[in-house]
């Protein structure tokens, strides 16, 4: 029993340590950090012989929502709402009807390509939706843009607040592909109408609840970021008991924390350092869970929906959504292209797999050809676009 403690103890911390040096070595080449810890799960799981043997989806979504919340959290705590009011309304177009654009579009495809069912072609559509937070939020600080015209705090609050869209439909699909008799239209509005709003009220709920108790409590040095840490937690579990969406939930809970007049800098600075250890062990997590093999057989028909998003679906939904307000070419362009897929959608793929959904599997193997397309493409060109936009300060 203690040798295996120890075996077990000695991969997790050398994962842990390889990812660490990794990120400084990943950086400095101009590869995306986020592709190295997937990539080095992807080594060390079920790739080979001489690979450990990983197939726990169930364990692996109940860490990845663990994660998530923390990571869209710490997104919340960073965000200004000062700097959010000139583009709240578009970075809400984007995270709605957005979603539902990129969805519709990219079943349009999937029915075409894959042969899938439209409910089929829809769950992989709603799975793949989303830009991903974790990815967003890690890539921008990496390479320290500094964009015009709010484009960072755009791409940053959609990509925090478009997973709960995300999230729901492809909870809906899923419902719709296991009992298709028991949809109706009446009943989706009221779901999502719920979903979303139970969501918003126990978040800000607990945001303002959170900051009480933390400036009214009497804590020793170093325990005001784990009380706060079991805020978050009590939020993410109570609006999931609720059934409302506990994504949007942690997230508008940091938002309210974060702009309190209160001195928040230091709890801050620790979520930081979580958040991005939740990163690693999420992409790392993700990357084990996929079996290389059988990811083989799907890569072309995955790299074609991920082009088909990259370059029809995504700046469709993009440029249709911000339409609606002013904005210059270069900011419409420019969030057309980094519509970054992480690991958002390889979480959600994990979804109809645990519902033992007939193309599940397909769908994650699929889900994961966008996601590192994404990454290599999207996420090592973003520098570059901004200079050539002439978007960067």
């Amino acid at each position: 029993m203690t040798n295996i403690f120890a075996i077990v103890l000695l991969i997790v911390s050398t994962l842990l340590f390889i990812s660490i040096f990794l990120s400084r070595f990943t950086s400095k080449i101009g590869v995306p950090t986020l592709l190295g810890f997937l990539g080095l799960g992807m080594l060390f799981g079920n790739g080979g012989a001489y690979d450990f043997y990983y197939d726990y989806p169930q364990q692996t979504y109940y860490i990845a929502q663990i994660a998530l919340c923390i990571i869209l959290f710490n997104g919340g705590l960073n965000a200004s709402l000062n700097e959010l009011k000139p583009i709240w309304r578009e970075g809400m177009m984007l995270s709605t009807l957005g979603v539902l654009i990129t969805t519709s579009l990219v079943a349009l495809l999937a029915r075409w390509l894959l042969s899938f069912s439209w409910p089929e072609s829809f769950l992989l559509g709603a799975v793949i939706s989303s830009t991903d937070a974790a990815a967003v939020f890690s890539i921008l600080e990496s390479k320290q843009l500094r964009l015009k015209e709010n484009t960072t705090q755009t791409l940053e609050l959609e990509s925090g607040t478009n997973d709960p869209m995300a999230y729901f439909l492809t909870i809906l699909f899923c419902s719709w592909i296991a009992q298709p008799q028991a949809i109706s239209w009446g009943q989706l509005v009221w779901q999502f109408l719920y979903n979303m709003a139970a969501g918003a009220v126990v978040g800000v709920g607990v945001g303002f609840g959170g900051y009480d108790m933390v400036r009214t409590t009497k804590l020793k040095t170093g325990q005001a970021p784990f009380f706060v840490m079991s805020i978050v937690f009590m939020c993410f579990a109570a609006t999931e008991l609720l059934q409302g969406n506990s994504f949007l939930a942690v997230y508008l809970a940091g938002i309210v924390l974060g702009n309190q007049k209160y001195n928040m800098g230091y709890i801050a600075n620790f979520f930081q350092g979580i958040s991005w250890l939740m990163e690693i062990i999420l992409f790392v997590c993700l990357g084990l869970q996929l079996f290389v093999q059988d990811l083989i057989p799907y890569l072309w028909q995955g790299f074609g929906i991920g082009l088909w998003l990259l370059l029809v679906a995504r700046p469709l939904s993009v440029l249709f959504c911000m339409a609606f307000f002013k904005s210059t070419w270069q900011k419409k362009l420019f969030v057309a292209w980094v519509g970054l897929r992480g690991a958002t959608p390889i979480v959600f793929a994990l979804i109809p797999v645990l519902l033992q959904i007939q193309t599940g599997r397909i769908i994650f193997d699929l889900a994961f050809c966008v996601v590192l397309m994404s990454i290599i493409i999207q996420g090592a060109t973003i520098e570059y676009i901004a200079k050539a936009l002439r978007l960067n300060n």
